[in-house]
């Protein structure tokens, strides 16, 4: 493994504060996030079983996040999670996803570079107003003046969520574990 996806040994490990609880069966309200690909997506308009995956922010390279980043519990790895969500992308496809997104608060230019960067076969979802987030009530922090959401995956069927994974850690096993999901739960 690339010593870039090395997680630290030493990292704090979320626990489940029930933030997410209130998340199986709730619907999706309507709203549209630019996504990497210029388009615009409205998860609650999509048909099939999707998979998203929400994270605070992916890191910039040569730049190492600052000593207290480490500290917040779930906030390392958005990088190596991304990196397996690519690396399952076709496993988690013949699991029974129709398709799958990363969702962060970041911007639509940083989250262009790193899907670019990372080779990423599936689009990255800006809530940079966090209206998504909001409207689900997901959860967040707060780090340098900025919100950031979570790390959290859920699987949806038809704009309805049907499972959340709720903290997600360690971040690089989170594609594994979703895919172990889809396979145990078919649509």
């Amino acid at each position: 493994m690339p010593q870039s996806l090395k997680l630290p040994d030493n990292l704090p490990v979320p626990v489940d504060d029930g933030a997410c609880a209130h998340l199986p069966r709730l619907g999706l309200a309507s709203i549209e996030l630019p996504a990497t690909d210029g388009s615009i997506v409205n998860f609650s308009k999509l048909s099939g079983r999707t998979v998203i995956f929400c994270y605070p922010k992916t890191g910039r390279p040569g730049q190492d996040p600052p000593p207290e980043w480490d500290a917040i519990p779930g906030a390392r790895g958005c990088t190596p999670q991304n990196c397996a969500f690519r690396d399952e992308f076709q496993n988690l496809l013949e699991a029974g996803a129709n398709r799958i997104y990363g969702v962060s608060a970041q911007n639509s230019k940083d989250q262009q570079e790193v899907a670019e960067r990372l080779h990423l076969p599936y689009l990255l979802a800006s809530d940079r107003e966090l209206h998504f987030s909001r409207a689900l009530n997901l959860p967040t922090f707060e780090f340098a003046g900025e919100t950031l959401i979570k790390r959290l995956t859920m699987i949806i069927d038809n704009g309805v969520i049907t499972h959340v994974f709720y903290p997600v850690f360690p971040p690089d096993k989170s594609a594994a574990e979703t895919r172990e999901w889809l396979s145990q739960h078919p649509r």
